[in-house]
């Protein structure tokens, strides 16, 4: 367990009659970078949320570094970038990051999470002014503020223009660098291919298929692209 920096064991939640996680176990080790990908309803956003104590399950364990997920909140171990965050009405960028910095032991100082997410020039502005790719970078920032051992981000990617994406990945791979775990979500396979050391693939609320990107590849009968090997393997459960 020391190597771990999650271990989730029989997560399952229902909606009704449907189960959006089905009995899902995934463990990732610390300094990992793991790319969560699967179908629109796969379960990925409801893993995570699930994850981070922000749902609740019907059955299963969630261990973040051998504590329960509350524990490395509180301890400022845990940083995420959800799609439905929001922000304080009328705040600016650096307002937000540091409000957001008051609430770490350990934060990191301003000025370097600002360059991280591309976001020195726009400071001062409000965060009602952004561009939905510029409040993407912001959710980013506060991800970042207090130097999590493990940073989740669900689609970071989404409305970022092409130029915006290759600087952020550029500070994932900085951060993961440093040995740092993050965990993304995406539909954007290429990104998972390029930046995540292993690929969890998932399809009706269970995991198909977890491995490198090359084994990914194998799994799904020798594809050589990522997205065949993707449609090969979630087709079938379907």
């Amino acid at each position: 367990m020391d190597d771990l920096a999650v271990r989730l064991t029989g997560m399952t939640r229902r909606f009704g009659t449907v189960r959006a996680v089905d009995d899902l176990d995934l463990d990732i080790e610390r300094g990992s970078v793991v790319a969560l990908v699967g179908p629109n309803g796969a379960g990925k956003t409801t893993t995570i949320s699930m994850m981070l104590g922000l749902a609740a399950a019907d059955a299963g364990t969630v261990s973040l570094f051998g504590g329960t997920a509350a524990e490395a909140v509180r301890a400022g171990r845990v940083g995420a970038m959800l799609q439905d965050a929001g922000f304080v009405g009328g705040a600016t960028v650096r307002d937000v990051i540091a409000l957001t910095r008051a609430l770490y032991p350990h934060p990191l100082d301003t000025d370097r999470i600002l360059a991280a997410a591309g976001l020195t020039e726009l400071a001062g502005r409000r965060l009602d002014r952004l561009s939905t790719g510029e409040s993407q970078r912001a959710r980013f920032a506060v991800a970042l503020a207090g130097d999590p051992d493990l940073l989740v981000l669900d689609e970071p990617t989404t409305a970022m223009d092409v130029a915006t994406r290759h600087a952020f990945w550029r500070a994932i791979r900085d951060y993961a660098g440093n040995g740092h775990t993050v965990l993304f979500s995406t539909h954007q396979l290429h990104e998972a291919d390029e930046f995540a050391d292993r690929i969890v693939v998932i399809a009706s609320g269970r995991v198909v298929a977890d491995g490198t990107p090359e084994q990914i590849r194998e799994l799904a009968g020798g594809q050589r692209s990522l997205d065949a090997a993707f449609l090969a393997l979630t087709e079938k459960e379907h």
